[in-house]
Formats: structure tokens, C-alpha cells, sequence
């Protein structure tokens, strides 16, 4: 079996290709003069490019709330599994993010701050997670709706004493 070397260096040369006119929009000296402006790109710009991504992240959870308020609406006030399970995902996954808004931000962080301590970048963490927050008390609320917590004075009978009679009858 042999291998076979393909060598692209010869095309350049080639007389067969050099008379063909650059595609629309391409030119030399165009691409030279970019790729002078991009080496020149200093930490400044780039970390005003991660401040926008961590922004963006920090929004996001903002953008999944119209979803579970749908996915809500549409799973009923009864107890059944698949309402359950829409609330289980609504309440877990908040809880899942508080924990990992340091790394979540990690890859965001400016150049020279430490990437894992809570005030690198803290106002897009803040948001970051009042959005969870909102998130989180939405699927309170649904609890509520269904029934699931215990928010009457007839959910606690079972733990209230009771109290001594007014009177007391000894012979009627």
C-alpha cells in the first residue's frame, strides 16, 4: 500500500490559475490590512467582549421564564406525574445554578481578577441569580396553586394543643 503525497504549493504557482480575477468582495490588500488591526487587539476590548458575554449569560435565565410559565399553564392545577415533574424541574434547577454561578462566570472573568471569587463580576451574578429567584418563586407559586404547601390554618390542626374547656359540667 502507498501513500501519496498531495502537494498544494504547486497550484499557487501554477500559470493555469493565475489569470482568474480574485472573488467579489476579496482583495489583497484588504485582508492584509485586517489582519493588522486583529494583532493589534488589546485586553481592554477583549474584556469588554467577555463583560457582554457574561451579560448575556446573566439574561438567560430571564429568557426561559416565558417558557415555564407556558409549560405551567399547560401541566393544570391537579396533582398528576406530569405536573409534578414540571415543577420538580422548575424548583431544581435554581438550585443547581446557585451553586454554580462562580463557575458559571469562570470563563468570563477579566484578565488579572480572580475568576472563582463572588465579586468578579458580581452585578451580572446578582442578576444571574434574581432571575433564578423569580424562577424559583414562580414554582412556589404554582406549589401553592396545587395545594402542595401548607399555607392554611387546617394544615397545622394536627400540631395545635387544645385549649381548657370554659366551663366544666360534673352532673348534668
Amino acid at each position: 500500500m502507498s501513500t501519496t503525497v498531495l502537494d498544494y504549493s504547486s497550484l499557487e504557482n501554477s500559470s493555469k490559475w493565475k489569470h482568474l480575477p480574485p472573488p467579489p468582495g476579496f482583495s489583497k490588500q484588504w485582508s492584509a490590512s485586517s489582519k493588522t488591526k486583529t494583532e493589534g487587539t488589546s485586553t481592554k476590548s477583549l474584556d469588554s467582549l467577555k463583560a457582554s458575554r457574561a451579560w448575556d449569560v446573566a439574561i438567560q435565565p430571564a429568557k426561559q421564564i416565558p417558557m415555564n410559565l407556558i409549560m405551567l399553564y399547560m401541566s393544570g392545577s391537579q396533582v398528576q406525574i406530569f405536573s409534578m415533574g414540571v415543577i420538580v424541574m422548575l424548583l431544581w434547577g435554581p438550585f443547581v445554578n446557585f451553586f454554580k454561578a462562580n463557575a458559571t462566570f469562570a470563563q468570563y472573568a477579566p484578565e488579572g481578577k480572580d475568576p472563582k471569587a463572588f465579586t468578579t463580576l458580581f452585578l451580572q451574578k446578582a442578576v444571574f441569580l434574581l432571575f433564578h429567584l423569580v424562577g424559583l418563586a414562580i414554582g412556589l407559586w404554582k406549589c401553592q396553586q396545587m395545594g402542595l404547601l401548607p399555607t392554611g390554618t387546617g394544615d397545622w390542626l394536627a400540631f395545635e394543643t387544645r385549649g381548657l374547656a370554659p366551663e366544666i359540667s360534673l352532673f348534668s
